[in-house]
């Protein structure tokens, strides 16, 4: 694209946010492309893109994080992980990261056919994981799914970098 202004507009108005939850949702990313493709012809290859291009807009790991991945299994604590995610592109996630392919459950909205805040998605975590919810930290960087997460009985803090997840993580009891 040639600058961000076009970037945004795109984001903005055709692969949009609303868009791209239906992925998460369980939607194929085949099936979910075609009306997309039929309303914008002109879009069709960066649409697409979206699929066919998927390892691209991963980094690696947030700054940070992977060390505390690392600190956690070390001290034996369990991990968790509750994401918004294509349920085809779990496969790319375990490959890439293995570390959180074999946290202790994973529940992938995508596989489960519904996206956080969901509560029902919460209860379905509960009923995964070995903890009670109210001895979890749940860490996102969304409030809406904190607040969810909350309501389900979790303890909940708002990602924002790996320091204030240490720190979330001490004053909750672990010495990290």
């Amino acid at each position: 694209m040639p600058d961000d202004a076009a970037v945004e507009h795109f984001l903005g108005g055709v692969c949009t946010m609303a868009w791209h939850t239906e992925h998460d949702r369980g939607v194929p990313m085949a099936d979910n492309r075609k009306p997309l493709i039929e309303a914008h012809p002109d879009k069709a290859e960066l649409i697409t893109a979206w699929e066919t291009r998927w390892p691209d807009m991963f980094d690696g790991w947030i700054t940070g994080m992977e060390a505390v991945v690392d600190r956690l299994n070390a001290l034996g604590v369990a991990q968790y992980a509750l994401t918004n995610l294509p349920a085809e592109k779990w496969p790319h996630i375990q490959e890439t990261y293995p570390k959180i392919a074999a946290f202790d459950a994973v529940v992938v909205s995508g596989v489960e056919t519904m996206v956080k805040p969901d509560p029902r998605l919460y209860q379905l975590t509960i009923a995964r994981i070995r903890h009670a919810p109210e001895d979890v930290l749940f860490i996102d960087d969304r409030e809406d799914n904190i607040r969810a997460g909350i309501d389900a009985g979790f303890k909940g803090h708002v990602f924002k970098g790996a320091e204030g997840a240490i720190k979330a993580l001490r004053d909750h009891g672990l010495a990290i």
